[in-house]
């Protein structure tokens, strides 16, 4: 039996959820191991796509350029059945501004690749062939046993983080149970496609008894291949199968070459209903099985691990409570809710196995081929459920509501992303600038210029919180002088402070992970802890006598964008 190191995180499982986890927790400054029961990376992916949002989360990791590099970015969705084309969806983010208006068709392979280096630029390497066989934790520490090769280790740790897959071993030890059902067997596979088709688009081709799907790879000529149906005997003559199938279904010669990779599997819809039990937590897989109909596994696990590490760096740094980690599951558990909601009535359009259904196809898709509004709704209907742009935080703890809605309605709303503003052309000044401090790990008090007042006037507050507070909030004016506040951030033409609707005075707080928690028209010292209240007992400006215990705050009503309009 060995006795090493004690970290002060342990994350088991290095596929992209566990790398996502350990990247995050240790850019923060948390010591971290990161472990995984197989004997290297993987060799095939399951997933291949990474929708908007993950892009988003990539690009504060610092890491998006180079998974763009590795990938294609794919903008529509073509339908086709029984040999004629239905309609091709293109992709519409007008009502959804991103920085990455594209969902990005990248192997997971290449994904872990690329966050496999980013962890080793913060000295977390994968330690390969370690399993976790058993834990014990108490109210200050969790205490494991691995083994490799054998051998037994004991490690003491203050977090335990699962992302160890639909099969893991960190749910079973803690006794979560994956509630939901199991549903229809499909197969996938990577091969080689000779077609006279543009890999422009992912296409959907109904045989008149059943679907399949195809999604262009950034390797000329290679396809992941989807089939709804595969029936007895699915692993004889694959390519040939899928050659018949695809042909009938485009009306096309469709030449498929011996795949690399095949899997049959049946897919389920399970989900746990809590996300912690003390001091450990699972995440993606680990938390929630579901079909792979709309690509959400990857990029909703990569979502969580980012939002459950910057909460526990800042409990383990002593910036906040314990009270802090409890939003994790408040927030995320009823995002996994709804997840296998819509991804079972994608499962459902996506493999329509009836000869009905082809017969009706055509006349209900001219329609919506013919009536270009009844087209712009679908395509933003089916982005914004995929893309993962108007996930939110409405109802969060860590959400204060807008005092003053109607004087801000030009930006984003307490609970929306801050980038939900029109902030993406990276030739403005200012845009640039919020993106650059978007990188930042810290929360982001962003005050534009201009408030006057000594003291408690905004200038006074914002040098003060970023005094005291200074380790995890960075405090930026928003244009002016460096008289006029703390780190000023150049908006030379105000296009930034139109884009976020600040009015001189006027401030947004943004949590670690880019959504915003509070905004005000003036900021006080009463307004900034108010907002800053869920970490507590860390936060408490100087000078501010101590808050009265065991308040609560009633969770704000859900709002919309309509609500502002």
């Amino acid at each position: 039996m060995a006795a090493l190191g004690q970290p002060r995180a342990v994350v088991v499982g290095a596929g992209p959820v566990g790398l996502t986890a350990a990247h995050e927790l240790a850019r923060r400054g948390v010591a971290v191991r990161l472990i995984d029961a197989a004997d290297g990376p993987a060799r095939t992916s399951r997933a291949v796509a990474a929708h908007p949002r993950t892009l988003e989360t990539f690009a504060q990791m610092g890491i998006a350029d180079a998974v763009v590099a590795r990938g294609r970015r794919n903008r529509a969705f073509t339908m086709f059945a029984r040999g004629r084309r239905l309609v091709r969806l293109e992709a519409d983010y007008s009502t959804m501004p991103t920085s990455h208006p594209y969902s990005l068709i990248v192997a997971q392979t290449d994904t872990e690749d690329e966050l496999r280096r980013a962890v080793a630029r913060h000295g977390v390497e994968v330690e390969w062939g370690t399993r976790l066989t058993a834990f014990e934790q108490d109210d200050d520490r969790v205490v494991l046993r691995l083994t490799r090769d054998g051998t037994e280790e004991v490690v003491e740790t203050s977090w335990l983080v699962g992302c160890d897959g639909g099969h893991s071993t960190v749910r079973k030890l803690l006794g979560l149970e994956l509630l939901g059902e199991s549903s229809e067997t499909w197969m996938l596979a990577d091969a080689p496609v000779d077609i006279d088709l543009p890999p422009d688009t992912i296409y959907w081709a109904h045989t008149g008894s059943q679907a399949m799907m195809m999604v262009p790879y950034a390797r000329d000529g290679y396809w992941r291949l989807l089939d709804t149906a595969p029936g007895p005997g699915a692993a004889d003559d694959v390519a040939a199968r899928f050659g018949a199938k695809l042909s009938a279904g485009l009306g096309r010669t469709a030449r498929v070459g011996e795949p690399e990779w095949t899997s049959v599997f049946t897919f389920q819809q399970r989900m746990v209903r809590r996300m912690q039990q003390g001091r450990v937590f699972v995440a993606g897989d680990a938390a929630h099985v579901h079909s792979p109909a709309s690509g959400q596994g990857m990029n909703t696990g990569i979502q969580e691990a980012y939002n459950l590490a910057w909460k526990l760096a800042q409990v383990e740094q002593g910036h906040a409570g314990r009270e802090l980690l409890e939003s994790y599951s408040e927030e995320r558990v009823p995002i996994g809710e709804a997840l296998l909601g819509s991804t079972r009535t994608a499962t459902v359009l996506v493999q329509l196995k009836n000869l009905l259904a082809s017969v009706a196809l055509p006349v209900v898709f001219t329609v919506v081929r013919n009536v270009p509004p009844l087209r712009r709704a679908i395509q933003r209907k089916v982005l914004g459920g995929m893309s993962g742009l108007r996930i939110g935080y409405l109802r969060s703890s860590l959400t204060s509501p807008d005092p003053h809605p109607h004087l801000s309605g030009a930006g984003p709303a307490p609970g929306e992303r801050v980038t939900a503003a029109r902030v993406h052309d990276s030739g403005v000044t200012g845009f640039h600038a919020l993106h650059e401090e978007l990188r930042d790990p810290r929360w982001s008090l962003l005050l534009a210029a201009g408030g006057t007042g000594p003291g408690d006037g905004p200038t006074g507050v914002a040098v003060t919180a970023a005094v005291q507070y200074g380790e995890w909030l960075s405090v930026r004016t928003l244009g002016g002088g460096p008289t006029e506040g703390p780190a000023p951030l150049a908006d030379p033409d105000s296009a930034l402070r139109r884009a976020l609707g600040l009015a001189a005075g006027c401030w947004v707080l943004v949590r670690p992970d880019g959504y915003v928690a509070a905004r005000g028209r003036t900021l006080t010292r009463t307004a900034l802890e108010r907002s800053l209240a869920p970490l507590r007992p860390a936060t408490r400006l100087a000078g501010q006598p101590p808050r009265e215990p065991d308040v609560v705050r009633p969770a704000p009503a859900p709002r919309t964008k309509e609500d502002r309009t």
